[in-house]
């Protein structure tokens, strides 16, 4: 039986990648903002459409210094329903996160909690566009400008993305991309802080080295987040392709959904209007009373059929103890936590495994192989 995970990288042709960084060799120059990492930040300005790229060795660093950056105090505002990265950022920088519900259709922060939420203590809100889902950019925009935050978009997500023509990240005040090599683009390891005020740009930078300006000087506690060539190379094959990635990764979920579509009980993810998806996940969402599995029932019977799909995001990060102390009544990211189950998507996915996954799925318990 062959395995089928849940994600699995794409990759350039071996010789690309290998012309790419045979000059390393030659200059040493293997790290401190070399040439390729310098060209990928250009190259990544023109693909995004966004004024600044400061490139990061992963997500992770990438949105601790996004909210480093903008000296935010007291509480930040954000989602449960993500990775713990997210609030593992906020927490880091000597911010309390304060849980928000989420929209029961995108699985994004609902701007109709934040507003309820907001203390004199509140700095900032920090969401988070969820399976290529985009945040409700718009109201919170509104909410942001009534009451003076700032606004920082975890957009692991969301790289390529559009809304109403415009490239995700030039919304809010900053934003990060991971390019984690389970990512539609990545850089084995890495991320990006993004933004459009260029004054953000020399911090930005020096809180990726240290806090150096200069060999002599440094003015603020930085880390060493520095992006590597080698990381940078595999960046720049991977952007040359990343449009035919985005349309092999199509074609599989509108695979799965032409499947799955009459299922009762399996409600399957469906693109927003007004977004340019990058068809990063494929999560379905569980109904045990229509269906008559349970979601980890489910993903029990895909595994043992050597498929293997992800609880993602479960738990949400307001139930890890490390975080209970913060935890606020979020219903229904609760609700959805316990019922989602994202499938296997990757652009080299065939139709016949895809066919395998959902024939398992339609069947339910009744599947014997």
């Amino acid at each position: 039986m062959n395995k089928i995970n849940v994600t699995s990288s794409s990759m350039p042709p071996f010789d690309e990648y290998l012309e790419k960084i045979k000059p390393l060799w030659e200059t040493r120059w293997l790290t401190n903002c070399g040439s390729l990492h310098n060209l990928l930040e250009t190259n990544l300005e023109k693909y995004l459409d966004i004024n600044n790229v400061v490139l990061m060795n992963n997500g992770h660093m990438a949105l601790y210094s996004a909210i480093k950056s903008l000296n935010l105090t007291g509480e930040v505002i954000t989602t449960p329903f993500t990775f713990i990265s997210t609030t593992n950022a906020i927490v880091q920088n000597g911010l309390t996160p304060v849980f928000c519900d989420i929209d029961p259709q995108t699985c994004t922060i609902d701007p109709k909690e934040i507003e309820k939420l907001i203390t004199e203590k509140t700095s900032a809100i920090v969401a988070v566009h969820v399976y290529g889902n985009v945040c409700d950019v718009e109201a919170i925009e509104r909410i942001a400008e009534k009451y003076n935050l700032k606004v920082i978009y975890d957009s692991a997500h969301a790289f390529g993305i559009k809304y109403k023509g415009k490239t995700i990240a030039n919304f809010g005040d900053i934003s990060m991309m991971s390019f984690h090599a389970t990512k539609v683009f990545h850089t084995i390891e890495g991320g990006a802080v993004l933004f459009k005020n260029s004054e953000l740009k020399k911090k930005i930078q020096s809180l990726r080295n240290f806090g150096f300006i200069s060999q002599e000087e440094a003015n603020v506690d930085g880390m060493n987040c520095k992006m590597n060539e080698f990381q940078a190379a595999m960046g720049l094959c991977n952007l040359k392709y990343i449009e035919d990635e985005i349309q092999k990764r199509k074609r599989v979920v509108e695979r799965y959904q032409d499947k799955l579509k009459d299922v009762n009980g399996i409600t399957c993810w469906e693109k927003q209007q007004d977004v340019t998806s990058n068809y990063i996940y494929f999560p379905i969402f569980i109904d045990k009373e229509k269906y008559g599995l349970n979601r980890d029932e489910l993903a029990l019977i895909l595994e043992q059929n050597g498929i293997v799909a992800r609880k993602y995001f479960y738990p949400i990060t307001s139930n890890f103890e490390c975080y209970k102390k913060y935890k606020l009544n979020t219903p229904i990211a609760e609700k959805i936590s316990q019922n989602v189950l994202t499938l296997p998507l990757y652009s080299d996915l065939s139709f016949d495994n895809v066919d395998r996954i959902c024939d398992i799925i339609i069947k339910g318990g009744d599947y014997n192989d």
